[in-house]
């Protein structure tokens, strides 16, 4: 299955990291930008996933997808990258001013890429 089939509109899912001193965080996400098979992307905020993406390169997401039927995918992350801009930073902010409000997007500040070290099943 592609990387991309994993993902349907209207799904959502939770991101976990940790900082440096081992302090974990959960945050709700929603579908990433798949870039190709083994990268993904998604726009983020000046909050705590963004500060201990950049203390800890190593990532978690769970994702479900919409309707509660127990379909959906874990992945593994690692980081590759974080931009300050860009034509895929512009692509997310305009996607949560209109799917979110306009506040939603313009409070994306980065754009973080990671490499997807694994994909398993939900259940």
């Amino acid at each position: 299955m592609k990387l991309a089939e994993h993902f349907e509109d209207g799904g959502m899912g939770v991101m976990a990291t940790a900082g440096s001193d081992g302090a974990v965080n959960t945050a709700v996400y929603a579908v990433p930008h798949v870039v190709d098979e083994e990268t993904v992307a998604w726009g983020m905020t000046e909050g705590r996933t963004h500060r201990y993406t950049e203390q800890n390169p190593r990532a978690s997401y769970l994702y479900f997808s919409p309707g509660g039927k127990g379909k959906g995918v874990r992945l593994t992350l690692t980081l590759k990258n974080i931009e300050t801009g860009g034509k895929l930073l512009e692509k997310i902010r305009a996607r949560a001013s209109k799917t979110v409000n306009p506040q939603a997007g313009a409070a994306v500040k980065y754009v973080v890429t990671f490499r997807v070290v694994e994909t398993r099943p939900l259940f």
